[in-house]
């Protein structure tokens, strides 16, 4: 089975002054993360705003990227939405560019029942033959992917390796883990979860933080893994205002922002999210200097 190791990476998608993508700047990106201890990059997730993205500018990033990284780290494809045609039409373009996966989301808007939700997934996991990872986060969907529905997507479908979970329900993140033992993969997908989802069997996350304090949330990882309980638990407390200042608001008009403020260029978000507002602004510039970062604020 693929494993796409510990610490995932769901990548921004930078934009230049006019909105269009800054390939640069997703160099300069895609550098700073493998240097900064991410096992696979999430490429066009939510994080790179895949709403707004064109199938086109999708497939450039998807071979940039895979380019830019070769067999140092994972590729994964944010492919899907509430269409299954056009997933499976995308996901075959995707396996043809030669991404080591892919990130597949409960289709929003259109609230498929459970069935619906097996019935898509198991089509799209039938149409191509990497690897994939659902993606359950209700807040965004308006449904939630039952643990029951995911172990009979996985029991027929070989190809379907791994959840990312965002459910913020540890429950249900330990019921999945109960259904489903390893090798099967169960990520966070939320960064402040990412403990609670390793104290009951999970295998790391899938990451929004990383981009700014990936060698801490790896080392905390490691440091659970390794035994050493009491140090994940205290870098998990220290991270856990950077994790709560990047979802002030909408994700990821935080983070954004807070790269801006570090020294990247990645823009604005892509409308209909708007730049983040002063007050939020002015909070998130407080978390990043008292975790110790150099804002520059000009």
């Amino acid at each position: 089975m693929t494993h796409f190791g510990s610490l995932i990476t769901a990548m921004v998608t930078p934009f230049d002054d006019y909105g269009e993508i800054n390939w640069k700047e997703v160099d300069r990106l895609v550098e700073k993360l493998v240097a900064d201890g991410s096992d696979s990059i999430v490429v066009s997730g939510t994080t790179g705003e895949a709403p707004t993205l064109s199938n086109k500018e999708k497939l450039a990033l998807f071979e940039r990227v895979k380019s830019l990284v070769g067999d140092k780290v994972k590729v994964i494809a944010g492919t899907t939405n509430y269409c299954t045609k056009e997933s499976i039409e995308l996901s075959k373009e995707a396996e043809k560019v030669g991404v080591d996966g892919i990130l597949a989301t409960v289709p929003y808007y259109n609230k498929p029942p459970q069935d619906g939700l097996y019935m898509h997934f198991a089509k799209i996991a039938s149409e191509v033959s990497l690897p994939i990872i659902v993606y359950n986060i209700p807040s965004r969907t308006a449904i939630n992917i039952l643990p029951e529905t995911l172990k009979k997507l996985v029991t027929d479908c070989p190809n379907i390796v791994g959840v990312k979970e965002a459910s913020g329900d540890i429950n249900q993140i330990a019921m999945i883990r109960k259904l489903l033992p390893r090798p099967f993969l169960l990520y966070s997908g939320d960064d402040a979860m990412t403990l609670p989802l390793l104290s009951v069997g999970g295998d790391g996350v899938i990451s929004v933080a990383s981009h700014i304090v990936g060698k801490e949330i790896k080392e905390m990882i490691n440091s659970y893994f390794k035994g050493e309980v009491e140090k994940a638990a205290e870098l998990h407390l220290k991270l856990l205002p950077i994790f709560k200042g990047l979802f002030l608001t909408t994700n990821p008009i935080p983070l954004k922002e807070a790269l801006n403020l570090l020294g990247y260029k990645v823009g604005k978000c892509r409308l209909p999210l708007s730049p983040i507002d002063s007050k939020n602004k002015g909070e998130l510039i407080r978390i990043l200097k008292e975790y110790g970062f150099e804002v520059n604020e000009g």
